[in-house]
């Protein structure tokens, strides 16, 4: 009996386009998830150390400078950049479009009013100047109301060279610094050590070099004391310094940029990946594919 010769053998059908193929780039999404990592990290820390800060002062003295607090400061930004990377990190590893445009949005929103306030601060430097001024003022009555605070003016003064905010006799809006005859305190027509002109060999800082300071005239100060403002000066270092500047900005704008640019990337991807995995559904049925 003559055997039945075989037919042509069917080719094995592909596997549809989609099962082992992504437009997702793994160094994409990774590179953004790590990128978002670093900064929650950093947020989380930036929180806690503003907690820990708020905590430790006596709850007047928090309340009276709370516009010029910088553990509220540190608070405000950390718990900012905290939601912001929250979206990143999350968005990137579920590969989530609404996550990831909402921290793309986020990211933008900052990066463009940091571009405002920088104009606006070029163009209005009169008013920047004035409400610096304020801040100054404010500072400068609460002196002795938040360490930090203290810390941080003294600090200025002594990078600066400088006392007060126009002049060294700002000193007397404080109520300690006051030199009006009815003030009780010792400090009375004094200003902060941070405003005395300090000897290269001196290694012991006298606290209470400035007493009296108010109560002269500022040909018989300038010899104990920087009487030029803080106000003068910063304007005179960011004049000298502007491509420092330019560099802290540019340093500040990058990161930004390189988030939304990613975040942009791997948004694409994945709604090409989704309408890959919809043709191939929408096909898989068909017999003629």
């Amino acid at each position: 009996m003559a055997r039945r010769r075989a037919g042509p053998r069917a080719a094995p059908r592909a596997a549809p386009r989609g099962e082992d193929f992504s437009f997702v780039s793994p160094l994409v999404k990774y590179l953004l998830f790590f990128f978002n990592l670093l900064f929650w990290v950093i947020s989380m820390v930036m929180v806690a150390v503003g907690i820990y800060a708020r905590l430790m002062k006596h709850a007047e003295a928090a309340m009276a400078c709370l516009a010029v607090d910088p553990a509220i400061l540190l608070i405000v930004v950390g718990v900012l950049m905290f939601l912001i990377t929250f979206c990143g990190c999350i968005g990137s590893l579920r590969e989530n479009i609404c996550l990831l445009q909402t921290f793309s949005v986020c990211l933008t929103v900052v990066f463009l009013l940091q571009l405002a306030a920088g104009v606006l601060g070029f163009v209005f430097s009169d008013k920047a100047r004035g409400k610096v001024s304020e801040i100054i003022d404010n500072a400068i009555v609460h002196y002795r109301d938040d360490l930090d605070l203290q810390n941080l003016i003294d600090f200025g003064q002594k990078e600066f060279s400088c006392c007060g905010g126009i002049s060294y006799k700002d000193w007397s809006q404080n109520m300690y610094f006051n030199c009006t005859a009815d003030n009780p305190s010792r400090e009375r027509c004094s200003v902060p050590y941070s405003c005395c002109l300090q000897a290269a060999d001196q290694a012991v800082i006298n606290t209470m070099c400035g007493r009296g300071m108010q109560a002269m005239s500022y040909l018989e100060a300038s010899e104990f004391i920087h009487t030029n403002g803080c106000i003068d000066r910063l304007v005179n270092w960011i004049h000298s310094n502007l491509f420092l500047l330019g560099g802290v900005a540019l340093g500040l704008a990058i990161p930004q940029l390189v988030g939304i640019l990613l975040s942009q990337i791997l948004i694409s991807q994945i709604r090409d990946q989704i309408k890959l995995q919809l043709y191939n559904r929408q096909h898989q049925a068909d017999p003629w594919y």
